[in-house]
């Protein structure tokens, strides 16, 4: 079991459709899948910096291993510089659990699938309103 404060969200628990929409045990789910998700990103991040950024020796004498090095360390970054704007969307929806406007389509205030923020938890639009978004990127990329 989980708290934050005086809810306990029991082990086995699934948010579904058929309980009231972002009750207490629900937030609690989302808030503790949130941060468990942000801690991991942290760890792992943490655990690169150590091993593969820090260790690198970059100067290699043999041009292929310091092209393949190069190539690495540029992905390794890249993955850093994604994690770090996944952690702060994370950040953006506890922020919002706190808020409670978490789990609210930004667009139409309408509740976003149980569904959908189980799998997508930092989503700010239901399924509708974002195919509408990128339907629109769609038409105005092709401008």
């Amino acid at each position: 079991m989980t708290t934050q404060g005086a809810v306990l969200v029991p082990q086995d628990y699934k948010p579904s459709d058929k309980e009231k929409f972002m009750n207490p045990t629900m937030t609690e789910y989302f808030r503790q899948k949130l941060i468990n998700w942000r801690e991991e990103l942290l760890q792992e991040s943490s655990e690169t910096i150590k091993t593969t950024l820090q260790g690198e020796d970059l100067n290699k004498p043999d041009m292929a291993d310091r092209a393949s090095a190069e190539t690495d360390h540029a992905l390794e970054l890249r993955t850093r510089d994604r994690e770090r704007k996944l952690i702060s969307k994370i950040n953006e929806a506890i922020m919002r659990i706190d808020e409670e406007t978490y789990g609210y389509c930004e667009e139409t205030g309408d509740p976003i699938s149980v569904k959908r923020l189980d799998a997508r938890p930092t989503a700010t639009l239901s399924l509708e309103a974002q195919e509408r978004h990128e339907k629109m990127e769609r038409t105005h990329s092709g401008e």
